[in-house]
């Protein structure tokens, strides 16, 4: 097939090709390729390839899976498949194959994804930018000078530019919304723990991180779930009961919703004058289509939480690389980590087990609030970030001074760790491009365990204004 065909579709449109035998999986997994040796150069958005194991992966028998055949890539961070080593994109974790898969990536293959390679990450995925120093940057698609996001910016990065059509992504603190926002992409963060993080760990960040993907189709998001969500045996909890199917979900219009609209940071600032032209203009749309949209102060608890998220944070840093170092004999040193990264480390030994489970505590309380809002409205909405994505360079991925550092990245990233906190699924959706063409994503946060409303809505919003034929300068 040409790589124009395999371009214009998405991973269900694909893997409807294979299901009816118009192609064959190799003929993806080759359009696939080539399409990243012709873009990476530019992007730098695949750091590891296993293109001889996908093709002989595409040419014997995949299990019968609703993307059986599709091409796919996993994040190197949490993306363990047996043979190939998962890095953090650190210097500091070797390069050693692992003995066995996560089990989010039996999942994966149980739905008959492809693998091709691992996608570059921020070192221990700690930036919402992706400018490691074991990989270099990677670079967005519709602007070069640009960042894609972080910290699953190569997966955004190779997903907007057509490498895939989707790709493993995880967030602690914003990391699929993040990039998706910065690259045109649907980024939907589940729920807490709707799926596994093991074997190798219960849960991580202290339950602020969840498994997901970026895809440029809602549908494609909804099935990615269908195939990889729920609790596997000896986790320490699970999400609530799933519907059917959220697939299937699609079908049902989301009805006359409540939507609380948040416009300014929690501290009361305002954020880049694109995001806020970008949120009305969604909120705009949503009125359109028979949605109750109220303009609201930013909840109460919004301007207490940097704090317990710092602690979470800082500390779950401490904890990997000390396991790291555990296992390897290597000591944390400026050779083989970046000066953020151990000011951070630094920073969480600082703190003691009290601030520790006072920070579960409170986190635990944000989420009773935000309970309490939902009961008076469907969904929140705000930007997604506080500003159109940053320059190559701007964040300093060498500072000692954390406290610094951090501030500066929750001025970008305001609006997308209140739902890590929470636990409460939050969307976001390219529904605006800037002055520079660069998209701008609007958020959306729902209640806890109901993906299934989000999805609905933005299936609504995506027939409403579709963005699929908006493609960045690399692509095709």
């Amino acid at each position: 097939m040409s790589l124009d065909d395999y371009s214009k579709l998405d991973g269900l449109g694909l893997a409807e090709l294979v299901a009816t035998k118009q192609v064959q999986p190799i003929e993806l997994v080759d359009a696939a390729i080539a399409r990243i040796e012709r873009h990476n150069p530019k992007i730098n958005a695949v750091v590891w390839t296993m293109f001889d194991r996908a093709r002989a992966m595409a040419k014997g028998p995949l299990p019968p899976g609703r993307f059986a055949g599709v091409p796919f890539l996993l994040k190197d961070s949490l993306g363990d498949i047996a043979g190939a080593p998962t890095r953090h994109g650190s210097a500091f974790v070797p390069a050693t194959p692992y003995e066995q898969n996560a089990n989010l990536t039996n999942r994966f293959l149980a739905a008959g994804l492809v693998p091709l390679g691992k996608t570059n990450v921020p070192e221990l995925t700690l930036m919402p930018v992706t400018e490691g120093r074991l990989y270099g940057p990677a670079r967005n698609p519709w602007d070069i000078n640009r960042t894609p996001g972080g910290s699953s910016g190569g997966a955004a990065a190779a997903v907007a530019s057509g490498m895939v059509p989707v790709a493993h992504a995880n967030d602690g603190g914003g990391s699929i919304r993040i990039p998706a926002s910065c690259c045109g992409l649907v980024g939907l963060k589940p729920t807490r723990a709707r799926t596994s993080v093991g074997p190798t760990l219960g849960e991580g960040w202290g339950g602020l991180e969840v498994e997901h993907v970026v895809s440029r189709s809602v549908r494609d998001s909804a099935a990615m779930l269908d195939a990889t969500a729920g609790s596997a045996p000896g986790d320490p909890y699970c999400a609530p009961p799933p519907p059917a199917s959220w697939l299937a979900e699609l079908a049902n219009a989301p009805g006359a919703l409540r939507i609380a609209l948040v416009r300014v940071r929690p501290d009361g600032s305002a954020p880049h004058a694109d995001c806020l032209t970008a949120v009305d203009h969604t909120a705009a749309l949503c009125r359109s289509l028979g949605h109750q949209v109220d303009l609201i102060d930013p909840p109460a608890w919004w301007a207490a939480s940097s704090e317990p998220f710092t602690v979470l944070y800082a500390t779950s840093q401490v904890s990997l690389i000390d396991s790291i170092a555990a296992a390897t004999g290597a000591v944390p040193s400026p050779n083989q980590l970046e000066g953020y990264t151990l000011a951070v480390y630094e920073m969480g030994k600082s703190f003691s087990a009290a601030q520790y489970q006072a920070s579960l505590n409170a986190i635990h309380q944000f989420g009773r609030a935000a309970a309490a809002l939902h009961q008076q409205y469907d969904v929140m909405l705000t930007p997604t970030l506080g500003a159109p994505p940053l320059k190559i360079g701007t964040v300093d991925t060498e500072s000692a001074n954390p406290e610094a550092t951090i501030g500066q990245l929750l001025e970008f990233v305001p609006f997308t760790t209140m739902a890590n906190m929470t636990g409460q699924p939050a969307i976001t959706l390219p529904l605006f491009w800037n002055a520079d063409n660069l998209p701008i994503g609007s958020q959306f946060i729902g209640r806890y365990g109901d993906e299934s409303l989000l999805l609905r809505l933005a299936a609504q919003l995506e027939a409403a204004q579709p963005w699929a034929l908006r493609h960045p300068p690399v692509w095709g």
